[in-house]
């Protein structure tokens, strides 16, 4: 089995770096063909875009009977990917896994993740709420993330002087919210540090977390 496994990961590994269109590349790390890290270009029309994006790959014992097992090097601000760790909630790296997947075509899962958040699903249960909550606000945040963790350059701030990322939206948190606690006479440090402690999303996401963030504050 190990000897099998080891081919058809070098054949995936070739493979891969044959391919010229689809933009996905697997490489080693420290020489290791059961350790990869995968990467991918963010997808268009998406918060992601301009990003680039990479995956931590094992391949376990029984591979390609087993799953492989992933998740986000890069930070990533999205439902189903774990803000925190990294870690990914998809069905096919899980019991949806079947042998003929590869690891190209899963990476082209990952990104196509990207364009399609499963919110009913979620990895991140905070995202998810604030994905549902205002669709608005989460692709801003998501977007400041891809600039601020994937090398997304900021295209449409180049011609709006001042108007880049503030300190708080980089941190994943909405200006409006940070302003709502420092109007009471707290420092912005301060507030900015524990709204993300607490992954604070809003009032109006989840109200009792007002009180949380209250609380912290007055420590």
């Amino acid at each position: 089995m190990s000897d099998a496994r080891l081919r058809r990961v070098q054949k995936e590994i070739r493979d891969c770096a044959k391919d010229k269109t689809s933009n996905i590349s697997i490489d080693m790390i420290d020489e290791s063909p059961f350790h990869l890290v995968g990467a991918f270009p963010g997808p268009p029309d998406t918060p992601y875009e301009g990003g680039y994006y990479e995956v931590d790959i094992v391949i376990p014992d029984a591979y390609p009977f087993q799953p492989v097992k992933m998740k986000f090097i890069t930070k990533v601000y999205h439902p189903n990917v774990s803000s925190a760790s990294g870690a990914i909630c998809l069905d096919i790296l899980k019991d949806a896994w079947s042998p003929v997947l590869t690891l190209k075509s899963t990476l082209i899962s990952l990104q196509s993740l990207l364009c399609e958040p499963v919110p009913n699903d979620p990895q991140d249960a905070e995202v998810a709420k604030h994905y549902l909550a205002d669709r608005n606000s989460f692709n801003a945040t998501a977007k400041h993330w891809a600039q601020a963790y994937a090398q997304a350059p900021a295209h449409k701030k180049k011609n709006e002087p001042g108007k880049v990322a503030t300190d708080a939206e980089l941190a994943g948190l909405s200006e409006e919210n940070v302003i709502g606690f420092t109007d009471m006479g707290f420092s912005r440090e301060q507030v900015i540090t524990i709204l993300k402690k607490l992954n604070y999303r809003g009032n109006n996401v989840n109200p009792q977390s007002y009180n949380a963030v209250l609380e912290e504050l007055l420590k």
